[in-house]
């Protein structure tokens, strides 16, 4: 668990990678185009990598464990911000309260015969926010959005204030 705090930031940056990855691979080869939700959820992913890539190479500077901290206090904010944004869009996706306009009406797959017709001057309709695209053991994509945030969110906290003084 040392190793993990200690280059916590370096961990924070592979999972933010790996999610990332996860999220356009789904797109790619599972054809499902994100709402403007999950756009912005996956804003918070690449704002939290460069976060974390900025304290890893703070590790190797002269402000190293100080630097580190902020980094890792940073960290836990965007992340409990995307767990709160998440969280949001399975509630979206639950119905328990409405999703922004822009993003809650006819769900349509982007697909080579809708590029044609966009080219010919059609409206294209965007995924809709309220419909999950995936759901595993009963939890949509947002949802373990919501899940994996908000445990990268404790993971940050956890490293950032744990440390013991040197002896």
């Amino acid at each position: 668990m040392r190793a993990l705090q200690q280059w916590w930031p370096a961990a924070a940056l592979i999972i933010c990678a790996a999610v990332l990855g996860a999220a356009h691979a789904f797109e790619t080869f599972g054809h499902m185009a994100p709402c403007e939700l999950c756009l912005k959820e996956r804003e918070v992913w690449w704002t939290a990598g460069a976060v974390a890539l900025v304290g890893l190479a703070l590790g190797f500077s002269p402000v190293a464990a100080r630097g580190r901290r902020v980094a890792e206090i940073a960290l836990a904010a965007a992340f409990l911000y995307g767990a709160v944004l998440a969280g949001y869009h399975a509630g979206v996706e639950w119905k328990f309260w409405p999703g922004p306009a822009s993003c809650t009406g006819v769900v349509t797959q982007v697909s080579a015969a809708a590029m044609q017709a966009l080219l010919r001057g059609a409206a294209l309709g965007l995924p809709a926010c309220d419909r999950p695209a995936w759901v595993f053991l009963g939890i949509s994509m947002a949802g373990w959005n919501a899940l994996i945030s908000l445990t990268m969110a404790a993971l940050s906290g956890w490293a950032a204030f744990s440390r013991r003084p040197a002896a």
